[in-house]
């Protein structure tokens, strides 16, 4: 593709717009892309009336869902056009290779607006009945509670890792009659857009397409997020992100504005004693390790990067360790390419941090190349200072004496923790829980896509609800409900 021909479309509402357009750098290359300046378009970009959200409930969730799986059955990457510049344009500005990539769009992403998939989002989520109407609820003061969730109107700041996030934010806001404006990312600038497009193929005046904005500002533009980022055009922020993304939008926060945060967290994995009993079982775990640690190029917050394995700290455990590591990288080559490749970028910071470890073979062994697939093993039972950094294919395992250690590394910033074998899940996960794990996987589950489930601690598709109550009841009720 001629890069400079690449152009983003700013879509308003079922609009496409591809006029007053200016230039931006993208990541991972320099790629540029142009799209329109949004500040020539901020009167129009958040749902002004609350009211005009009553589009969406003269539709049932059956119909909205309906139109999620026809869109899905669009979203082909050989025929969908759309999706076929958006994947063009990844190719350049993300930081996944192309395999991995081209599985995502071609698969991943249509799976999302499968019919069973959905319907399992809403009920475990949700609950198909508060989306659709006013649930009774009774009191024991004899009043008649009732509640329902409502859609709110949110501003999205999505990640740019995975094009999957794009059917995430899409499906959220739909089933919860949601009003969106979506933050295209610098290094995805076009998949979101790509969706919506093709909503609008099939239908620009449904509620569905309706209700979907998306654009490109640049981060930080003051001018674009005072006026967007207002309690008068939006009641909710869903911002995935670094911690300095979320402490700049953080700043705009205040009453009447609910923010959403599904910010990067750190994910690690516990291997059991008895996993290195004998050589099967050490290469089952070694297997689903690198799933964890190799899948979809280490990009995600739920791959594994720390790994403390219980195979004790003298020097017969080291050694155990180092055999393990060796297994792991086995199977981390061995990955498909649709998983996993040789990544396409190293982090100039960890490079420098690998080579400095080559040169310390005291308190840490490097086995594997850095920039195609490492494991740092440490000779004690310390992580290394820089674990943080770690991706591209590169993890730690640290050698201990009992999983208690491991127990006690976890805080509110753990993410996902992959755990073997399946009974040591079982009798540690609520110890992690309550240390402030987010997720507990069996050992080779990290990386799976499930929207069913909570996210991060939470349930994000509840929080952008608006759960509005409703209390009724005849004259005695309502007298034995008032204290006087």
């Amino acid at each position: 593709m001629d890069q400079e021909a690449i152009r983003v479309p700013l879509i308003i509402r079922g609009e496409i717009i591809e006029e007053d357009m200016i230039l931006f750098p993208g990541r991972h290359g320099g790629v540029s892309f142009s799209t329109p300046d949004v500040r020539r378009y901020l009167s129009r970009m958040p749902l002004r009336n609350p009211s005009d959200l009553k589009d969406y409930y003269a539709i049932s969730l059956d119909e909205i869902i309906d139109f999620l799986v026809a869109l899905g059955s669009r979203l082909e990457l050989d025929t969908n056009r759309h999706l076929q510049q958006a994947y063009t344009l990844s190719l350049s500005a993300s930081g996944l290779t192309k395999p991995i990539l081209h599985n995502m769009y071609r698969n991943g992403l249509q799976r999302m607006f499968e019919r069973s998939w959905l319907e399992e989002v809403v009920d475990r989520n949700i609950g198909r009945d508060y989306l659709e109407g006013w649930v009774p609820v009774p009191l024991n003061s004899g009043i008649t509670g009732e509640v329902r969730a409502f859609g709110a109107r949110g501003l999205h700041v999505v990640p740019g890792n995975a094009a999957l996030a794009a059917g995430i934010t899409v499906v959220r806001c739909a089933v919860t009659r949601s009003d969106a404006v979506i933050k295209s990312p610098s290094n995805d600038p076009m998949t979101h857009a790509a969706v919506i497009r093709t909503m609008i193929d099939m239908d620009p005046t449904h509620p569905v397409t309706r209700h979907f904005t998306v654009g490109y500002w640049k981060g930080g533009d003051e001018e674009v997020e005072r006026a967007l980022y207002h309690p008068a055009n939006i009641e909710k922020i869903v911002a995935w992100g670094g911690m300095g993304s979320i402490k700049h939008i953080v700043k705009y926060l205040q009453p009447g504005i609910d923010l959403i945060t599904l910010e990067p967290k750190f994910s690690s994995s516990i291997i059991g004693r008895n996993t290195f009993a004998d050589e099967a079982t050490m290469r089952e775990a070694a297997s689903r390790l690198a799933l964890d640690v190799g899948g979809v190029n280490q990009e995600g917050c739920a791959n594994s990067r720390v790994i403390y394995a219980d195979t004790g700290t003298d020097p017969d455990g080291i050694a155990t360790a180092e055999r393990f590591a060796r297994m792991v990288l086995d199977a981390i080559a061995a990955l498909p390419e649709r998983i996993s490749t040789t990544p396409k970028d190293y982090d100039p910071e960890l490079a420098a941090e690998m080579e400095a470890l080559v040169l310390d073979d005291m308190f840490f062994r490097v086995i594997g190349q850095a920039g195609d697939a490492a494991i740092i093993v440490s000779q004690d039972s310390e992580p290394v200072e820089f674990s943080r950094l770690l991706g591209g294919r590169t993890a730690n395992i640290v050698p201990i004496d009992g999983v208690e250690q491991a127990i006690r590394s976890v805080n509110a910033y753990t993410q996902t923790i992959g755990v073997y074998p399946e009974a040591l899940r079982h009798e540690i996960r609520d110890r992690l829980g309550l240390h402030g794990a987010q997720r507990v996987v069996a050992l080779g589950c990290a990386i799976s896509t499930m929207m069913a489930l909570p996210q991060d601690g939470m349930e994000p598709l509840r929080r952008m609800c608006r759960w509005v109550s409703g209390e009724g009841g005849d004259n005695a009720a309502i007298r034995n409900a008032v204290i006087d």
